[in-house]
């Protein structure tokens, strides 16, 4: 699809090259398809796209959407007090307990899937469970998480966040969102309190796992013509503010041999930094994002430049081996050229790895859906599994993304390979609820 599609033809789009052999074992993709419509419709943008931002009216309504569908599906419905929406199906035994999910809130002007993918993955498992009078040993759970794209405050995962018990509530009351609004004030119009919203957290030692499926937002699977991949781990970003001091002056009374211009210094650094990832890590990305030059005129020499390099990998040791040598490098060139350098870190998030048994019975799934190879890649964005997968075990199924684009109108991923997720989704899921 190379144009933004409109609400009216999308489910049309969806299912007009559906391959109906998919509709087995419970699985049913015109219905899937008709939800993703229906959440599209929710918060729809002029441009065709989606705004849910966390804690509006638009991301409650789906929320309050989906709640219908999940009891639909004969799961018992509960809210926790970050907003958290949980459907729960009754295994044989209460505990311990498997989740799946994901988020229905977008950026500003988003897409379709990201988000809501992952969620109606899972309901649609519980739902061909149910119509197939399946019972797993372990309990089931799908979940909606509040706030995973942190498009009003700056942050993100927060419903995941609250659940593991990694938010900081002092922090939360000082965070005001775009309208100068507090995060109380936001929450308690989506009623929600701080109270509930501390006691959010939960015990996990009753969750045996948690697995996400999502749109890839990258064009990995796209190149390997594979509808769906297994994720290996979860980026951490490191980010580095970087400011090359030199010396401001006349554009044209200062001689070529007697300038400290800061933004040569810093383009040759900015030229250097996509060297630094493949040399230690074939998951390892570097990105020079912003940068401000000043004075910032035409007939000045620069004579301070300041710019954020974001750095990312999803081993912590071999992300830190890329840090130490584009500081390394940014004080080689600032000495080269006798100016000053200054770095500051402004975030280092440790990254998640996908426990190896994880991603083997999630292989072993791609086999037995599908009959494909497995393909495993990394993911460089963040998602609500990261937060989950500090403290129990945790995976992520990729679901093929058209042309790489994400967070934007234009994203799209095909009906086929969103049903192929689910079918992997539904093996993987009875695998882990096994005893």
């Amino acid at each position: 699809m190379s144009t933004v599609i409109q609400l009216d033809k999308f489910y049309t789009a969806l299912v007009s090259e559906y391959d109906k052999a998919l509709n087995h074992s419970g699985i049913n993709g015109e219905r899937v398809a008709e939800r993703l419509t229906k959440l599209s419709q929710i918060g729809l943008t002029e441009q065709g796209g989606s705004r849910r931002i966390a804690f509006t009216p638009e991301e409650r309504q789906a929320k309050e959407l989906v709640k219908e569908w999940m009891k639909e599906a004969g799961l018992d419905v509960r809210e926790d007090g970050a907003g958290n929406v949980f459907g729960l199906f009754e295994g044989k035994q209460q505990k311990p307990v498997v989740l799946s999910g994901s988020h229905v809130d977008s950026v500003p002007n988003g897409g379709h899937f990201d988000g809501p993918l992952g969620v109606l993955a899972a309901l649609e498992v519980a739902q061909a469970w149910r119509d197939s009078d399946y019972q797993p040993d372990y309990s089931y759970e799908v979940v909606i998480f509040s706030d995973e794209e942190g498009a009003r405050f700056n942050g993100g995962l927060t419903g995941s966040r609250a659940m593991t018990g990694d938010i900081d509530i002092a922090k939360q009351k000082h965070l005001k969102d775009f309208d100068g609004k507090s995060f109380e004030e936001v929450i308690v119009s989506d009623g929600l309190t701080m109270e509930g919203f501390q006691h959010a957290e939960r015990d996990l030692s009753d969750v045996a796992a948690f697995v996400e499926v999502h749109i890839e937002q990258g064009k990995r699977l796209e190149k390997e013509d594979l509808p769906v991949g297994i994720v290996t781990g979860i980026a951490g970003p490191t980010w580095l503010n970087i400011a090359f001091v030199g010396e401001a002056g006349h554009a044209g009374n200062t001689p070529m041999n007697d300038r400290k211009d800061a933004l040569v210094a810093a383009s040759e650094f900015v030229a250097n930094v996509p060297n630094f990832p493949s040399q230690v890590s074939d998951s390892a990305v570097a990105t020079v994002g912003k940068l401000e030059v000043f004075p910032n005129g035409v007939n000045v020499i620069p004579g301070e430049v300041r710019l954020t390099v974001d750095i990312r990998d999803i081993h912590e040791h071999t992300k830190d081996q890329v840090v130490t040598s584009i500081i390394q490098t940014a004080e080689e060139i600032a000495a080269d050229h006798q100016i000053e350098v200054q770095v500051k870190t402004t975030m280092n998030v440790q990254p998640v790895a996908v426990k190896e048994e994880m991603q083997e019975k999630a292989a072993l799934s791609v086999q037995e859906a599908l009959g494909i190879q497995p393909f495993h890649l990394p993911s460089g964005a963040g998602h609500d599994a990261m937060a989950l997968g500090r403290y129990v075990p945790m995976a992520m199924l990729f679901t093929r993304s058209k042309d790489g684009i994400s967070h934007n109108p234009k994203e799209w991923s095909s009906l086929n390979d969103c049903v192929k997720t689910i079918h992997v989704l539904k093996n993987y899921l009875e695998k882990l609820c096994q005893e």
